[in-house]
């Protein structure tokens, strides 16, 4: 069984786009268009509203053509955005917080000074 295939939706990125439409990377050989008559139902004005550069988005395979290694896509009759990009988690605090960090500094900063003052020295020698 092929890896794309008409019918067949998949996840890219997308990787250029253009005022007709947007350019995706699949894999080291496949690319694909969505054309912009294959971005909604209504009316497009602007790509950018529907979808951005390095965007991670799901289209439906309308053709694939495999001598040039390039897909037609369409993303009007899917919900393209499932798990288009990461959600960002909450970054919860250690009990610690900065304070290792805090206690370290005064000697990071002593052996920094320290391997300045000698490459000074080197050079005025």
């Amino acid at each position: 069984m092929a890896k794309y295939e008409k019918g067949k939706v998949v996840k890219g990125t997308v990787t250029y786009i253009e005022s007709y439409g947007a350019f995706m990377s699949f894999d080291e050989y496949y690319n694909g268009l969505i054309h912009i008559s294959e971005i909604s139902k209504g009316f497009v004005k602007d790509i950018h509203d529907f979808v951005n550069v390095g965007d991670n988005i799901y289209v439906e395979i309308l053709e694939v053509d495999e001598e040039e290694a390039h897909l037609k896509l369409s993303i009007k009759n899917i919900n393209y955005k499932i798990n288009g990009k990461p959600k960002r988690s909450k970054i919860v605090e250690t009990p610690k917080g900065f304070s290792t960090l805090a206690s370290k500094l005064p000697k990071w900063t002593e052996e920094k000074i320290k391997i300045l003052k000698n490459a000074q020295n080197s050079v005025d020698k």
